[in-house]
């Protein structure tokens, strides 16, 4: 009775191990923020890369980051708990960062690959965790990730404005340092709050006897320990001849398939429901994260390129989407909270739909700017601020409330693992958002598929360019045309599977059960 008096204990109305989780977590997404922002641009103009081939890095890169908390997830719910899986994450990112300012091939792919892993351990159980601090039902749920992914969007703000300042004015190597400073203040919040005891019982081990097992003279948690670090050359590879990635998704999409047709058959059928509606947020998530994510590629090298940027680099353009969500994160878990008082608050299902749809017309408006370019090819920045802004909103339809869902969609004893489930949409939209990248690329003699029929009709009725105009007034043109046409083409869709999303909620919320 004690405990639970004690775990109700508040701080502005949220459990008290909300905030340290918040500061943990705003200081690991400084560092991977920071990171991101800096490195297609690193790609491109320190080490040389091509397009094509930057795209291809920065693709599977962070399209792998996001399917490493599968593993993560499933270690973390047999053997290491919450709290050890995050420390070591937390140790193999930082050394990720630090690796990185070493400018040798095999420094540059051991780093991503450091990250790579470290992330899997990381990220699916402090999101986890935010969940435990609530019980079953509880209405602050929502309102609480939402403030959570204010702290991950502060991170995300501030870090490409410092590391890409640093990176300019004293060399690339300051910036990563920078980010890899941001994960060690990361952990030392997190242990902060465990000396605090503000977590109580939660994330522990799950079973200690079973951690203690002996295998080669090592027990289970420290044989994980050394498996994460030699795996790392196995992650390094696969980016480098990240070509051949399409082989690791058809082969993670069969194992997650297996998994969850496992977990499927011993649920019973209200569960089993609120199964399929993981699936369906999570294919969703994907295609929300495939154009969404163009944010760190394509539209990093647009803002570069094509847009007359005012007050900031084309790296530090990466903060504006975070610096948005900052501003309207508590708006929106006051909005929430509003319309739960009043029985107004739309179900998740609609949110979701709602999400896709704004997501899309940012796009849209992207691509609109190419009306207003001048003789060199330069759009106005108001159409980038107001894109993110548009597409951040959809944002927060969708992300903070998706991940607030899969805490209470998910069987309890799976719980980690659904999350990394869950944190597969990132690897599929983001291996995907690499596709996408690559089609804004300028292939001497070769026409984009966006020029012709229906979709090049739609391309300029929105942007006023079209391949001959483009051809006419020049290269500076041809890559905005390049640019433009892929955005306003995926806007078009996103809108038109958001509209459907909405219009298939009522079946969606009949499966969620008591989950609203």
């Amino acid at each position: 009775m004690t405990n639970r008096v004690i775990h109700h204990e508040n701080f502005l109305g949220h459990p008290k191990g909300l905030f340290y989780l918040f500061f943990a977590e705003l200081w690991e997404r400084f560092s991977f923020y920071g990171m991101r922002a800096l490195l297609v641009l690193y790609m491109t103009k320190q080490l040389l890369f091509t397009d094509t081939m930057s795209f291809g890095v920065y693709g599977a890169y962070m399209s792998l980051v996001y399917f490493t908390p599968i593993i993560g997830g499933i270690l973390s719910d047999n053997y290491l708990g919450n709290r050890k899986s995050i420390i070591l994450g937390g140790v193999l990112m930082a050394l990720g960062h630090f690796f990185l300012t070493i400018e040798q091939p095999i420094f540059f792919f051991g780093s991503l690959a450091l990250i790579i892993v470290g992330n899997g351990f990381f990220k699916p159980n402090i999101s986890t965790f935010v969940g435990s601090l609530y019980e079953q039902g509880d209405m602050r749920r929502d309102s609480g990730f939402t403030i959570f992914y204010m702290g991950i969007n502060i991170g995300g703000a501030v870090a490409p404005l410092l590391c890409a300042w640093l990176a300019e004015l004293y060399g690339w190597h300051y910036g990563f340092i920078l980010a890899g400073l941001g994960m060690l203040a990361g952990l030392l919040f997190f242990q902060r709050g465990i000396k605090a005891n503000v977590f109580f019982d939660k994330g522990m081990v799950p079973n200690q006897a079973l951690f203690n097992q002996k295998i080669l003279g090592l027990d289970k948690g420290q044989l994980i320990t050394l498996l994460a670090f030699l795996s790392v050359p196995i992650f390094a590879l696969i980016v480098k001849f990240n070509q051949y990635e399409h082989y690791i998704v058809w082969i993670a999409t069969f194992f997650i398939l297996v998994a969850l047709a496992y977990i499927y058959r011993s649920v019973d059928k209200v569960a089993q429901n609120k199964l399929l509606v993981v699936v369906y947020f999570t294919v969703l998530m994907s295609l929300f994260w495939a154009i969404f994510e163009q944010a760190g590629s394509s539209l990093t090298l647009f803002a570069d390129r094509n847009i007359n940027l005012i007050g900031m680099t084309a790296a530090q353009t990466n903060s504006i989407n975070s610096g948005f969500i900052i501003l309207l994160a508590f708006p929106f878990s006051w909005l929430w909270s509003f319309l739960r008082r009043r029985s107004s608050n739309p179900n998740s299902a609609i949110k979701s739909g709602i999400g896709l749809f704004l997501l899309g017309l940012g796009f849209i408006i992207f691509g609109a700017s190419a009306n207003s370019a001048d003789s060199a090819g330069q759009t106005p920045m108001f159409y980038l601020i107001l894109g993110y802004f548009v597409l951040t909103i959809g944002e927060l339809f969708i992300s903070p409330i998706g991940l607030s869902k899969m805490t209470e969609l998910s069987p309890v004893k799976y719980l980690a693992f659904i999350m990394g489930v869950f944190f597969t949409s990132s690897f599929y939209g983001h291996f995907f958002a690499g596709k996408i990248a690559k089609l804004t690329t300028v292939v001497e003699g070769q026409e984009n598929i966006f020029s012709k029929g229906i979709l090049g009709q739609a391309t300029e009725l929105l942007t006023g360019l079209s391949p001959r105009i483009s051809s006419t007034d020049g290269e500076a043109f041809q890559q905005l045309y390049s640019y433009v046409s892929v955005f306003s083409c995926f806007g078009i869709i996103a809108m038109l599977i958001g509209v459907l999303a909405i219009l298939l909620s009522p079946i969606i919320k009949s499966l969620m059960g008591d989950v609203q």
